[in-house]
């Protein structure tokens, strides 16, 4: 044949060829060399004829099969349109089959491939296929084609001739094959072949060896099995058995590849694209068998040892070592035949329909009015529910339904986990008012009923669902349609002709693929990453992520951060985390011990931290200690060359036990880590000085610490020289501690548009995810992006409030965009993170809702790339990202910006300004300080501290304790001065306070805080003797005892006129009228406090903090032991807990709205500033607290400075009125007492 296929016919096409050496098929066979690929010639012109095929209708059950006349490897294909004409086909997708029956699909990268066709009827379309195909039969399935034309098409196929041995076993036979002496004691053995079978089970191979070490590989439940065993163990603790399993759905008839392949003890175990490597425990050096059977197992002695079947169906190309087994056994050398072996492979005549889609099904007629009715058929499915059959059955159109969903029916319920994906059978009978169902004949599951019901056949009989998934008399489906497989299908003992069926002879169908079963196991290989669980429906699968610390459609996101620098800029205190150190990658969450401090450690413990003592021992001249951790050495590992600094303490101490042996000797005692080399340098020591701290600095100061980082942790420590009498030793190593982030700051600036960083090719085919922060004032800019030859990944920011993440995988442009309320372009922080999986692809701003799009289920699922990655620009140098750029990770590694920085121009390593985004952390009035690397808080002027100054300083008091900080000049001022221009007159003048403080005490009444001045002004805050607030100036506050142990909190702030008391647990306020204070707070004050103090703080001033921790540095006095406690720990720590305050103005029913709260003072008593709005802001629960303010005013402040020094022995400062009394004040101080 000279010429393209030009040949019209409405179903199918029958090309009978003469057999092919290489080439293209149906033309002349010239060679023009061999192509690498294809590994066969190609034509480099396509002979183009007149015509074409073209079906007398277009619809999609047309298609074009083409009989090759024997097993031929296809290659490649080409197409065109008809000669002449409007008609093409737009897209395709191709069937292959042995025997022109039980046809499989064509699929590449997991999916139902269709290929691109033509635009036009005179351009060639081809396509060499990634997969080549071994088939006798060939169909071309027209997908679509020219809206204003028909289906047409010429066609070419490429390919070689095939050539094979086969084998066929019956289920009983089998070959065996013994080596020679030689052979038998080879390293490698390598076991290659095909086999194609319908049973479920059998084994298809059996080698045994010395020692009892066998091998055996086993299909059981369409599933291969791989047994290795080793016989006896030298070693209780090894394990002498192996089984893998591979494959899924392997009893489809069709060839599936086989290979093993063993070196010593490591093991390669391949089915078609997947492989499993593994080796056998170490107590063999090499892994030996002398005999081999395949079919089963030889010997029918050796045969009972086994309860499983021998294997039925036919092995193809069967090799052992290079030897071809099947073409000995065919000349009867070395191999011994067991059986009806024949060497061939004869096929069952085996129809099976596909169910795919919600609209399927088929419609058969039945035999109407019979007294009796059965049917039977065989099915596969991933679903849980479905219809599988339903019809009338007798006068009142009852019907009979089979469900997959345990198998329930209206009448019977029988058969659980029928959803497996293997074939199930199903028979039904009705006669006389008895029912029957039996699934699975050889489990003997079945159920049976009596009914009154008269039996009678209907009219028709559906299988899947119904037509136009309506409900109608002669069609009912209370359940959801059917999506599997179904094969051997019968009516009335009447076998259904499903090739009739589709040649429209008999019976009505929709959706339906005749004559192939498209059942694909979509958990093999998983797609659910970091042990999460597959399961499936007929559409797709899902992954069940519970307990693996991962989240996402294919469980590829950590739920863990990956240091405790980042658990700490979250806001998390020292404790106990879980920590991913590469995120997405393979190595497993561990938990750690994070020290939140002014540095961040990360404490990785062992189970060897206690002192032990070593003595002598006669005939013990070595002690061996070991050393295990929280995390294994890869984890281990990737936290230490994370981190910027490790360091581990080990204390050793020694009577009579010597280190060294000579200078140049070997060393007594030595330690490893985790490059499992000898080390004996010790702490302060550089390595392989063979010295401690001491001898490298001369003196007597030694070091307990190692921090060479590539040396740790320690793992294991060898002692010597303690047998000597009277040799004593004694050791302890501390955990593993690290601190710094090397990836978590890693940042770079970009500061040209036309810059950018490049790294190596992102490899992310099934999986990606990419996070990073960035910073700018630009209104767009490309983050990042990889190109391939048609793929591509990008993210950028496409407008001052919107992220866009776009890739291609060979679908088509697929995008997932963000808007965010407020502007991105604000020079702070932003968080992005993009995923993109088999599945799905989303994209996450800040603390946005993330947003998520499926994934098409069909089509390419790799994304391959080529190009370098291109950071803060394109390869096109346009639109190009202006700012910064920080702790960028690709699949849980991070990019070091900083270091490609540093020899990029544009563009320079870190970023500062990280206060502007992370300030708010430092809390209680501490000031965030920049660093190069991050920032820190400065909690030099807060009552707390901590890394984020949230730590509440607390003392416990007794009676007779007290502490005093007193308020000095900055210079000396002579006494007789007038004026007071000085930071202390200032003090006197403030036009604002702000006080806090918690306290929790059982004593009533009590004076907790007061402040005076050298004008006699003074705060007091204090509790009554029933544990109440009252007398206080200007309001009083009636709750329930708060002198209750419990911890509360009062903060008070004054600006000008306005008082600002914000109080915990406030019930009920009401206002009073000033009274005589001054005596009261006198007697309290003799009492003393017994109770505890935290976190106080007046305006800058933490004078509980300097008496504690800067007692000599500090103008405070204290009375009594003052020690620091955790008394205050329970206070509320949260620093972005919300608080609900409310103000005075807005409570009613106070005072009169009309006349000034001013009016409701005493108007003898003297406030700074005059009048004093009070606000009370009343939080969370049931307590009250009271605070007491007493300002004695001046007429102004002028007045103030004219006046000039008061007697220190003032009647109206309250304290002097007592003899125990120490608060007497200069002219140019004022203290603050507690």
């Amino acid at each position: 044949v000279e010429h393209a296929l030009s040949i019209t016919h409405t179903l199918w096409v029958l090309m009978k060829s003469f057999p092919l050496a290489c080439g293209r098929m149906h033309c002349f066979l010239l060679d023009y060399g061999m192509d690498p690929f294809l590994n066969c010639s190609l034509f480099p012109f396509y002979v183009q004829g007149a015509g074409g095929w073209s079906p007398l209708e277009s619809n999609k059950y047309q298609w074009l099969e083409i009989d090759l006349g024997e097993r031929t490897e296809i290659t490649a294909i080409a197409t065109q349109g008809r000669y002449g004409s409007s008609d093409w086909v737009t897209s395709y997708s191709i069937m292959f089959s042995d025997t022109g029956r039980n046809w499989k699909q064509y699929r590449q990268e997991d999916s139902i491939w269709a290929f691109s066709g033509n635009t036009n009827a005179d351009s060639v379309v081809h396509y060499k296929l990634l997969q080549p195909v071994i088939a006798r039969f060939l169909r071309v399935v027209p997908l679509d084609w020219n809206p204003n034309g028909r289906i047409g098409m010429r066609l070419e196929v490429y390919g070689c001739s095939y050539q094979s041995d086969v084998a066929s076993f019956d289920g009983s036979s089998s070959l065996l094959y013994r080596f020679n002496q030689n052979s038998s004691q080879t390293v490698k053995y390598v076991i290659s072949m095909k086999f194609k079978t319908l049973q479920k089970s059998g084994i298809i191979i059996h080698g045994e060896g010395p020692h009892g070490n066998s091998l055996t590989l086993e299909l059981y439940k369409g599933q291969l099995l791989l047994h290795i065993k080793t016989g006896t163990s030298r070693s209780a603790s090894a394990d002498g058995n192996v089984m893998v399993k591979l494959g899924s759905l392997l009893d489809d008839q069709h060839w599936h590849y086989v290979g093993i392949e063993c070196t010593n003890r490591h093991f390669n175990f391949t089915v078609d694209k997947s492989t499993q490597q593994f080796q056998i425990n170490a107590d063999f050096t090499r892994f030996e068998i002398n005999e081999i059977s395949f079919g089963g197992v030889f010997s029918r002695e050796k045969s009972g040892m086994f309860s499983k079947r021998s294997f039925h169906g036919c092995l193809e190309n069967l090799f052992y070592n290079d030897v071809n087994v099947i073409s000995l056994a065919k000349q009867k050398r070395q191999m011994s035949i067991m059986g009806n072996v024949t060497f061939g492979c004869s096929e069952p005549a085996n129809v099976p329909v596909t169910f795919a889609g919600s609209e399927s099904f088929l419609q058969l007629s039945g035999a109407q009015q019979k007294d009796s009715m059965s049917s039977s058929l065989q099915f596969r499915t991933w679903n849980k529910e479905g219809l599988l059959l339903t019809t009338e059955l007798g006068s009142f159109s009852t019907l009979k339904y089979l469900n997959i969903n345990e198998f329930k029916s209206i009448f019977l319920v029988t058969g659980s986990g029928l959803n497996d994906g293997q074939w199930h059978s199903v028979d039904f009978n009705a006669r006389k008012g008895r029912l029957s169902l039996t699934v699975d004949k050889e489990m003997s599951s079945s159920g049976h009923a009596n009914s009154l019901l008269h039996v009678a056949s209907g009219n028709h009989v559906f299988l899947g669902g119904c037509p136009e998934r309506k409900n109608t008399q002669e069609c009912r489906n209370p359940f959801h349609v059917f999506q599997g497989c179904m094969r051997l299908m019968s009516v009335d003992n009447i076998a259904i002709d499903l090739i009739q069926v589709q040649q429209s002879l008999t019976g009505n169908y929709s959706d339906l693929q005749i004559d192939l079963c498209g059942i694909i196991d979509r958990c093999l290989p998983s797609h659910c990453e970091h042990g999460g669980k597959c399961t499936q429906s007929w559409n797709t699968f899902y992954c069940n992520c519970t307990s693996s610390g991962y989240i996402g459609a294919t469980c590829h996101s950590s739920i863990y951060e990956q240091s405790c620098e980042a658990y700490k800029h979250k806001g998390k205190t020292s404790g106990f985390y879980f920590i991913d150190v590469d995120g997405s990658g393979p190595l497993n969450p561990q938990k750690v011990y994070c020290n939140m401090t002014d540095k961040t450690w990360m404490v990785i413990q062992h189970n060897n931290t206690e002192l032990t003592k070593l003595k002598s021992s006669s005939g013990i001249t070595q002690h061996l200690a070991y050393f295990n951790y929280s995390a294994n050495m890869e984890q281990l590992r990737a936290i230490i060359n994370q981190a910027e600094y490790c360091e581990q303490e080990l204390f050793y101490h020694c009577k009579k036990s010597r280190l060294l042996n000579t200078p140049d000797g070997a060393s007594f005692t030595w330690w490893m880590g985790r490059t499992e080399e000898v080390q004996t340098y010790w702490g302060g020591a550089r390595p392989g000085s063979q010295k401690c701290s001491c001898g490298m600095q001369g003196d007597c100061l030694n070091s307990r610490i190692l921090s060479f980082k590539e040396h740790l942790p320690v793992t294991k420590i060898a002692f010597g020289d303690i047998n000597r009498v009277g040799s004593e030793a004694a050791y302890k190593v501390g955990h593993l501690q690290c601190h710094g982030d090397k990836n978590f700051w890693n940042a770079a600036f970009f500061n040209k548009e036309t810059s950018y960083l490049h790294f190596p090719t992102f490899h992310g085919e099934l999986s990606a995810d990419i996070s990073f922060l960035f910073k700018t004032t630009a209104f767009l800019g490309v983050f990042l992006e990889n190109l391939g030859i048609k793929d591509f990944i990008r993210i950028e920011l496409s407008s001052s409030s919107e992220v866009v993440f776009s890739y291609d995988v060979g679908n088509g442009p697929f995008e997932v965009r963000v808007k965010t309320p407020t502007p991105l372009n604000d020079n702070q922080w932003h968080y992005v993170r993009a995923e993109r999986n088999v599945k799905e692809a989303l994209l996450q701003v800040d603390q946005l809702p993330v947003r998520t799009q499926k994934a098409p289920k069909n089509g390419h699922i790799h994304l391959q790339l080529n190009s370098q990655l291109f950071v803060g620009g394109t390869a096109s140098r346009q639109k190009g990202f202006l700012g910064c750029i920080r702790s960028l990770q690709l699949n849980g590694v991070t990019l070091d910006l900083e270091e490609r920085a540093k020899i990029t121009p544009g563009v320079k390593p870190g970023c500062p300004g990280h206060c502007s985004s992370y300030g708010r952390l430092c809390q209680n009035e501490g000031k965030c300080m920049e660093k190069y690397n991050g920032f820190s808080c400065d909690c030099t002027f807060s009552a707390f501290t901590g890394p984020f100054c949230t730590k509440e300083v607390s003392a416990y008091f007794k009676p007779g304790m007290s502490v005093a900080y007193t308020f000095k000049e900055p210079h000396e001022l002579d006494k007789n001065a007038s004026s007071q221009s000085s930071s202390i007159y200032s003090d006197l003048t403030l036009r604002g306070e702000s006080i806090a403080f918690s306290f929790r005490t059982t004593q009533a009444p009590v004076l907790l805080f007061y402040v005076s001045t050298y004008y006699q002004e003074y705060l007091a805050v204090l509790l009554n003797r029933n544990g109440k607030l009252t007398n206080v100036e200007v309001f009083k506050v009636n709750t329930r005892n708060i002198a209750n142990g419990q911890l509360h909190k009062v903060v008070i702030k004054r600006q000008a006129e306005a008082l600002t008391v914000q109080v915990i647990c406030l019930l009920v306020v009401s206002y009073f009228q000033l009274t005589k204070l001054l005596n009261k707070v006198s007697r309290l004050n003799a009492l003393g406090f017994s109770g505890c103090l935290s976190g106080v703080q007046f305006n800058s001033i933490a004078p509980l903090k300097a008496a504690l921790l800067h007692p000599s540095s500090s103008p405070v006095t204290v009375r009594g032991q003052l020690v620091e406690s955790q008394c205050g720990a329970s206070s509320p720590s949260n620093p972005f807990a919300a608080e609900t305050t409310h103000s005075l103005s807005d409570h009613s029913g106070t005072a009169d709205t009309s006349e000034p709260i001013v009016n409701a003072i005493r108007s003898d008593s003297a406030l700074i500033g005059g009048v004093i709005a009070v606000v009370i802001f009343v939080i969370f629960c049931t307590l009250a607290i009271m605070a007491r303010f007493l300002y004695r005013r001046k007429e102004t402040f002028q007045s103030r400075e004219a006046k000039g020094p008061k007697p220190d022995e003032s009647p109206d400062f309250p304290f002097n009125n007592e003899p125990n009394s120490q608060n007497m004040q200069s002219e140019n101080q004022k203290e603050f007492l507690m």
